[in-house]
């Protein structure tokens, strides 16, 4: 087998590697509002779960050469944001949201995404998808090395879900009605495909 230490890789190849790897992922279709007002929309996959007690997700946000992200800068700024699953209806239009547009610019309108009202953050949610988890900042962290700050580490807690009432029965989703997509590595994208269950032991 192959062993790379990854201190003696570039920044590119460990990225490469780990996208490439740790597959698939979940996508997290974000909005924010800037201290302007100006509403931002961006896809992230360094996205899961952290708790069901309470409710609470993660969000990794790269930096680009150590800079901040608007959608970084506004959670940590506004602590609100709402998160929405990204699946294959919505994916063309979210995809158009990760064009790199200046924080005063909207990626929702340019995407022609419908913005909807939030429940119990000020942050809007946007209509196309099937389920929207309205947030409030729990935490946030910097992380990198002495030389520059790689990312913003997001913990936000879920203080509202919004979700199709024909996908959600006796507190279950249905998955294939769902039909979430996942990203692979570089411009490729995951469907559910087959379901196969796998007993666990007592």
């Amino acid at each position: 087998m192959l062993s790379i230490d990854p201190s003696k890789n570039t920044e590119r190849e460990n990225y490469k590697f780990l996208i490439g790897s740790i597959i698939p992922r979940p996508i997290a279709f974000v909005t924010t509002l800037s201290k302007d007002a100006v509403l931002n929309g961006a896809p992230f996959s360094y996205f899961n779960i952290v708790s069901s007690n309470p409710p609470m997700i993660s969000l990794s946000i790269q930096r680009r050469d150590g800079r901040q992200k608007d959608t970084a800068r506004n959670i940590i700024d506004s602590k609100e944001f709402v998160v929405h699953i990204v699946d294959e209806q919505n994916v063309e239009k979210i995809n158009k949201t990760a064009a790199s547009l200046p924080p005063d610019q909207s990626e929702i309108k340019d995407a022609n995404l419908t913005p909807v009202d939030s429940v119990k953050v000020s942050v809007p949610g946007v209509k196309e998808a099937k389920i929207r988890m309205e947030c409030r900042l729990e935490q946030s962290l910097e992380l990198g090395n002495e030389d520059s700050i790689g990312c913003d580490m997001i913990i936000g807690r879920v203080v509202q879900f919004h979700i199709e009432p024909d996908i959600y029965e006796n507190g279950r989703i249905d998955p294939k009605g769902l039909a979430a997509v996942s990203r692979l590595a570089g411009t490729n994208y995951a469907k559910i495909g087959e379901i196969f269950s796998i007993e666990r032991p007592e």
